[in-house]
């Protein structure tokens, strides 16, 4: 196991076998990238002294591709494990308390897709999704507005306009583009983890009476979506890798997969602190590799930035729902979220020396719509 010299470092699940990114600030200062490890952050600006580590978001970095990020990743890790390396790293650790986080790069572009439903529905050719906004994408802490629009109410046959009264959350992994595709690319299977920089936990929130009116994605699943504040390297994840669910009938040659990108990660959802549900996302039916290729088989290029969600992930037991208002089925058990609601979404899973990383947490609070 990778032992970090940084003080408790080992037990948080932000080990050396984790090492997340983020955008962060102290006293005031100008935002900067630094990496996890433990309750601390390390000052990538202070202690490699890279241009792109100086800046207010990890796009500069990101663009720079796979070999920088390893290689990158490779140095972090070893002066936080090694003697030689303490004395470069210790000046520039920042105790977790005494920062601003932010979010950690812009988002460009915004894509949700919607995975197969657990029973029935029927075999799917392909991962099926909408485009969402970009602009609202909110960083962990940030509170939710309840949204207007129009529903119908029972027995009505006109519809009204109001606050949702249905607001749901879905507990979900965002994907994050690093390197880009010029205009007429597709990205193979093969190629995922050349543009994909990382891993966030993301909270798709939906307005379910909204949605159920209108018959399509627009208002309804496009408020808002959290994301956590640390993007967690592809890298940290090898342990998580699975060969992902058998797929009948086998999909296309574009979307076939060859390598294992099946990713044994549990999320938890809490209502008001109390656990509500630990959905096993090694329960996907589409894997994020297929997504990507599927995303860019038209041809649409992608941009450093860019952020596709894999929908809410459920499991086959009831603890394991991906939703508050799990729909269909006769003892299904709707949560409908008030003003005041408070809902944290977090993700762990094995890390490479055998210990467990976390993936962050996604924190709202629901309230009332502002005028």
């Amino acid at each position: 196991m990778a032992h970090s010299w940084v003080p408790g470092a080992d037990t948080t699940g932000f080990g050396a076998d984790n090492l997340p990114y983020g955008v962060f600030s102290r006293g005031g200062g100008a935002p900067r990238v630094g990496v996890r490890i433990g309750e601390f952050v390390l000052d990538l600006a202070g202690t490699l002294g890279d241009p792109e580590f100086c800046v207010s978001s990890l796009a500069p970095f990101m663009a720079r591709g796979s070999t920088a990020w390893r290689a990158a990743r490779a140095k972090i890790g070893g002066m936080l494990t090694s003697d030689s390396g303490r004395a470069r790293a210790e000046p520039h650790l920042v105790p977790l308390a005494d920062v601003t986080l932010h979010p950690p790069f812009e988002i460009t572009d915004l894509t949700v897709f919607q995975d197969t439903p657990r029973t029935g529905g029927g075999p799917r050719h392909f991962p099926v999704g909408h485009h969402g906004r970009a602009g609202t994408v909110v960083l962990s802490g940030g509170d939710i507005a309840r949204p207007s629009g129009q529903y119908l109410e029972p027995g009505a046959d006109i519809p009204t306009f109001g606050p949702s009264r249905e607001v749901d959350v879905g507990a979900a992994l965002g994907f994050v583009i690093g390197a880009p595709t010029p205009p007429g690319r597709s990205v193979p299977v093969s190629d995922f983890a050349q543009h994909v920089f990382g891993v966030v936990v993301a909270g798709e929130w939906s307005a379910r009476d909204l949605q159920g009116w209108e018959g399509g994605p627009l208002l309804g699943p496009a408020f808002a979506t959290s994301i956590s504040p640390w993007v967690v390297p592809l890298d940290a994840l090898g342990a998580a890798r699975r060969a992902g669910r058998e797929q009948s009938p086998p999909p296309l040659p574009y979307l076939r997969r060859v390598a294992d990108w099946g990713l044994d990660v549990t999320l938890e959802i809490r209502l008001n602190g109390r656990v509500v549900s630990r959905p096993p996302y090694a329960s996907t039916y589409w894997t994020a590799d297929q997504m990507l290729a599927h995303l860019t088989s038209g041809g649409a290029p992608l941009r450093t930035g860019d952020l596709y969600v894999s929908g809410a992930v459920s499991g086959e037991e009831r603890d394991e729902e991906g939703t508050l208002v799990e729909p269909g089925g006769a003892e299904a058990a709707p949560v409908l979220l008030d003003d005041g609601d408070r809902v944290v979404i977090t993700a762990a899973a094995r890390g490479m020396s055998g210990g467990t990383i976390r993936l962050g947490e996604v924190t709202a609070v629901i309230h009332s719509v502002r005028g």
